[in-house]
């Protein structure tokens, strides 16, 4: 069981993977200039509201260049997303890729700004997670009161929706969310791209 971090990272001989809560990283912000901190959200999610002095890196694009971005990290790294659930895929991303210890921010860019961090905020956005929720709710509906009044058969929709969400949690992926980020309103006029995100981000010191 992991708690909320108030040390300094693992080190190699002791790795591990810590939860680090919003009150340490607003601490961290202060005191540590190593700090680098990752938003896997989607562009559109962190132009709504982002940590500030964090860095975009979208999970599809971070899972792409996974070990370039490693490369540039130092130890002291806390991945962000909306409630946790990508950031924790891109941990388990970084970690294959050499990143030994890696913090995932209990409760998300939300739970940092309700904890009084810092944040931009802009344009407001359904965030892509409660996108998901409302998409899949409403194909679950439709699929019930199609097999009702049209045919019987629609109602493997349903099916299939329960399907994909009982995949999604125990893969820990979601092809729908996945989906549902490539759609336009998800997209701002200027998309993350490796040049722009990850060859800017700050090189790691040897020590």
């Amino acid at each position: 069981m992991t708690h909320p971090a108030t040390s300094a990272p693992a080190t190699a001989a002791a790795p591990s993977i810590t939860a680090l809560a919003p009150e340490a990283l607003r601490s961290w912000f202060q005191e540590h200039r190593d700090l680098v901190v990752i938003d896997v959200r989607s562009a559109a999610e962190f132009e709504n509201m982002h940590i500030r002095g964090s860095y975009n890196v979208p999970l599809p694009l971070l899972s792409e260049h996974t070990d370039e971005l490693a490369a540039r990290l130092g130890s002291r790294v806390v991945l962000v997303c909306q409630s946790g659930a990508r950031a924790e895929q891109a941990r388990q991303r970084l970690g294959g890729a050499g990143i030994g210890a890696a913090y995932v921010l209990t409760g998300g860019v939300p739970g940092f700004a309700a904890a009084g961090g810092d944040v931009v905020r802009g344009k407001t956005r359904w965030d892509l997670e409660r996108q998901v929720r409302m998409a899949a709710g409403s194909l679950v509906v439709l699929g019930l009161a199609g097999g009702k009044f049209v045919s019987p058969k629609i109602r493997l929709l349903a099916g299939a929706i329960g399907t994909g969400l009982t995949f999604s949690a125990a893969t820990n992926t979601c092809a729908m969310g996945q989906a549902i980020s490539a759609m336009p309103w998800n997209k701002t006029a200027k998309e993350p791209t490796r040049e722009s995100v990850i060859l800017q981000l700050p090189v790691a010191s040897a020590g």
